[in-house]
């Protein structure tokens, strides 16, 4: 039987991977008229259904308001002014807009990608779903192209000017830049998170982060109705071990053990999870005419609500650099977009690590002092509880370039 021809599709931008970073990117480059066909290894409503960050900085509610994508943002988004940062007996309240002028919105990554699908969708965008054998060819030439058979066994081949790899930490784009060609650092905490989302109303007006004795634990929330939760666990640590009533026991006891007159409301839990934590940096950010954005070149553990984050900056770095090679020949933003997304990324990094270590216990005695005399030092110092707020909130775009 003869294999048949692959189908030829031509694009100044190949995007591999259809989650926020890879359909935002499409849609900046097709407000300053330049084509991509996006490549995206699950089906649509498995990227839909996902649930991960929940938390937009300042810099990136400003970008998406930028390119019309804040109209549902902004009538259901959760603005909120800081968080509480809490020990035992003692819950704080770190204000962010008093403290740097700057907010964050309770937004889910869900939320962020329904409305880039309805806006890509509007536009007529080209997105091959549940690709299979997706590979990235001649990225240092002048033309690479990538290769992939549809969801309906047809073998396809995007020739491109330059890729875009999207695809998060375990798509090929990564692992198409050879190991002499890059630089990695990783870092594997030892600890998990349990994360749960519930169905009821949250106890809280802004996010909870508590240290205890018995490990960390978090309140967030998805909407007015629908609360999220997270819990230290050991790294392996099996779900099913952890029914509704242990996990609603924990809960209240890290996040209400000595704060008078609060209590945590409990209801249905709708998912439970466990989720390991790690850092990962992979530079450059760019080889040939393969640009890397999002997980594909970073993780972050969740402490410091950066991953969503990243990623919207990277591509928010990555568009306009796109824009002017390819539109007027000029090179010199794609020439710097690794050095300058970097910058970021580390910073973004430290801070997560920063929060991560701060909050999470290791069974140290001497560290648990460390982390309680830190917390004090937040509490008691504006200065202290500024930098904190200026890390989580996020600094403009224009600071980085």
């Amino acid at each position: 039987m003869n294999t048949p021809a692959p189908q030829t599709i031509t694009t100044a931008v190949a995007i591999i991977g259809a989650g926020p970073a890879g359909m935002l990117l499409s849609h900046l480059l097709a407000a300053d008229g330049i084509d991509s066909v996006i490549v995206e290894a699950r089906t649509q409503a498995y990227v839909l259904s996902r649930i991960r960050a929940g938390i937009l900085e300042d810099t990136s509610v400003q970008l998406l308001r930028s390119v019309g994508l804040g109209d549902r943002l902004d009538r259901e988004g959760l603005e909120h002014r800081g968080i509480y940062l809490q020990l035992p007996g003692h819950r704080q309240h770190v204000d962010f807009a008093d403290l740097v002028g700057r907010t964050v919105t309770v937004y889910g990554q869900t939320e962020v990608q329904k409305d880039l699908v309805a806006a890509r969708a509007a536009d007529a965008q080209i997105v091959y779903y549940q690709a299979s054998d997706v590979a990235l060819h001649d990225i240092t030439a002048e033309r690479p192209s990538v290769t992939f058979t549809d969801g309906d066994g047809t073998p396809c081949r995007i020739e491109a000017s330059v890729i875009a790899g999207c695809d998060g930490s375990f798509g090929p784009s990564r692992s198409a830049i050879a190991d002499n060609a890059k630089q990695t650092w990783s870092r594997t905490y030892p600890y998990s998170w349990l994360g749960v989302l519930a169905d009821v109303a949250p106890s809280t007006d802004e996010l909870i982060y508590a240290w205890h004795p018995e490990g960390f634990a978090m309140h967030s929330m998805r909407s007015p109705n629908v609360s999220r939760f997270y819990l230290q666990v050991p790294n392996d640590t099996d779900i099913t071990d952890w029914s509704a009533d242990r996990i609603w026991t924990n809960l209240q006891r890290r996040l209400g053990e000595g704060i008078d007159g609060w209590t945590l409301r409990s209801g249905p839990i709708l998912e439970s999870s466990v989720l390991p934590m790690r850092s990962y940096v992979s530079a450059p950010m760019r080889h040939g005419n393969l640009f890397l954005a999002g997980d594909a070149a970073h993780i972050v553990p969740p402490t410091g609500a950066k991953g969503l984050n990243l990623a919207i900056s990277d591509v928010g770095l990555l568009a306009p650099a796109l824009s002017s090679l390819l539109d007027k020949n000029d090179d010199t933003l794609a020439d710097r977009y690794s050095e300058t997304a970097l910058r970021r990324v580390w910073r973004s990094t430290h801070f997560s690590s920063w929060m991560t270590n701060l909050l999470h216990v290791n069974g140290d005695p001497f560290d648990a002092q460390l982390q309680r005399s830190q917390l004090e030092w937040i509490r008691t110092s504006r200065a202290a509880a500024a930098d904190l707020a200026a890390n989580y909130t996020g600094a403009p775009l224009a600071d980085w370039s």
